[in-house]
C-alpha cells in the first residue's frame, strides 16, 4: 500500500520542525566541549618556535580571543552559508573532507548492517520458534559472544590471523591496493566505481579489501539484531492470534509468516538505531583498517583538537540519524497502517 504524496510532506515537515532545535543543541553543546577542554591548537598551528605576537595573531584570526557565545553566533553565520570552517589537520574544508570521506563509511555500515540484518533477523526468529531449546541457547551465546568483543580487538585478530598467520586477506591498508590504480570517482564506492568503469582488477582489489573490515563489523552488527529479534519475536509467538493460528491447525511456514509480518516493524525499527550507532562507531574499524573513511578523520580530529572538524563530523552524524530515522519511520508507516494515525 502505498503513501500519498500529502501525507509524506507533512510527515517530513514535522520532522524538520523537530529535527532543527535538536541539531542546534547539538551544535551549541559540541562548539563549547571541544572549546572548554586543555588542547590549545593555535600552539599546535604556530608551530614551537612561534613567539607571542604570532600566536596572538593567529588567535585574533580565528576568532578564538572573543567570547564563546560571539564564536558560536559567528560559526552559525558561517554554517548558514554552507561553510564548515577549514580542517587544521588537512588544510581543506571541512565540507570538502565529509564529502570525500563520507561514502566509504556509508559503505562499510551498509554492508555490515545488511549482512547483520540477513543474518540476525532469521537467526531471532527461527530461536524464538522454541525458547530455550539447543538452538536458542547457541544464538543466545553466539550474540553475548558478539557482545562482548570490542571492535578493534576483533579487527586486529582478523588481520593477525587472516593476514598474517594464512595469508589469505590482503594487507589491511586502505580501500584498494597500493599497486592498483582506482576508479575515477563517481558514487564515492570504490567497488561500484570499479565496476561503473569496467575495471576488474580494481573491483577485485576492492573487494578484497572489504572482507575483514565488513566481516568485523558485520559479527557486531548480528549480535544485538538477533538478541532483539529474538526477544520480539518470542513476544509475538506467544500472542492470542498466534496460538489462534496453532490451534486451526495452520502449517509452521504460515505461521512463521505471519509472526514475521507482526515483528517487522520492530525489528525495522531496532535495525535503523543499530546503523546510526555502527556510523559514529565505525572510527575504530576504520583505524585499525586504515579504512581512510569519515570516521577516522574524525577520530584523528578529536585527538588533535581540530575544531571546526570535529564540529562538522558530529553533525554530520547528527543529520545522518535524523535521515535514517525519517527513512524508517516513513517505512513502518507503508507497512503498517495504524501507524499512519
Amino acid at each position: 500500500m502505498s503513501l500519498a504524496l500529502p501525507t509524506i510532506g507533512r510527515f517530513l515537515l514535522r520532522r524538520l520542525l523537530v529535527a532543527v532545535p535538536v541539531l542546534l543543541g547539538i551544535l551549541f553543546l559540541t562548539f563549547m566541549l571541544v572549546r572548554i577542554g586543555d588542547q590549545d591548537p593555535v600552539a599546535m598551528l604556530a608551530g614551537p618556535m612561534a613567539d607571542a605576537p604570532m600566536l596572538a595573531r593567529i588567535r585574533a584570526e580565528l576568532m578564538l580571543d572573543q567570547p564563546l557565545l560571539t564564536q558560536f553566533w559567528a560559526y552559525l553565520g558561517r554554517l548558514v552559508q554552507g561553510d564548515l570552517g577549514m580542517s587544521w589537520q588537512g588544510n581543506a574544508k571541512v565540507t570538502h573532507e565529509i564529502a570525500t570521506l563520507l561514502p566509504a563509511t556509508l559503505e562499510l555500515v551498509t554492508l555490515a548492517v545488511g549482512i547483520g540484518a540477513l543474518v540476525g533477523v532469521p537467526l531471532g526468529l527461527h530461536a524464538a520458534e522454541r525458547p530455550n531449546g539447543w538452538f536458542d541457547q547457541a544464538s543466545r551465546f553466539g550474540s553475548l559472544f558478539g557482545f562482548s568483543l570490542p571492535t578493534y580487538w576483533l579487527g586486529l585478530m582478523a588481520i593477525f590471523i587472516f593476514f598474517y598467520l594464512l595469508g589469505w586477506a590482503p594487507a589491511p591498508m586502505g580501500r584498494v591496493s597500493m599497486m592498483v590504480t582506482p576508479p575515477p570517482v563517481v558514487t564515492g564506492s570504490v567497488l561500484i566505481d570499479s565496476i561503473l568503469a569496467g575495471n576488474g582488477e580494481a573491483a577485485w582489489s576492492a573487494a578484497s579489501q572489504l572482507v575483514l573490515p565488513v566481516g568485523c563489523f558485520a559479527i557486531v552488527a548480528t549480535a544485538p539484531i538477533v538478541k532483539h529479534t529474538r526477544a520480539i519475536a518470542i513476544e509475538v509467538m506467544g500472542s492470542d492470534y498466534i496460538r489462534y493460528a496453532r490451534a486451526c491447525g495452520f502449517p509452521r511456514r504460515v505461521i512463521r509468516r505471519i509472526a514475521l509480518r507482526a515483528a517487522l516493524v520492530p525489528v525495522i525499527t531496532f535495525v535503523g538505531s543499530e546503523f546510526t550507532s555502527l556510523l559514529a562507531a565505525a572510527s575504530l574499524i576504520e583505524f585499525v583498517f586504515s579504512w581512510g573513511g569519515l570516521g577516522h578523520w574524525g577520530l584523528n580530529a578529536i585527538l588533535l583538537g581540530d575544531f571546526a572538524a570535529v564540529q562538522g563530523y558530529v553533525l554530520t552524524l547528527a543529520i545522518a540519524s535524523v535521515i535514517i530515522f525519517a527513512l524508517v519511520d516513513l517505512t513502518v508507516m507503508l507497512l503498517e497502517p495504524r501507524a499512519r494515525a
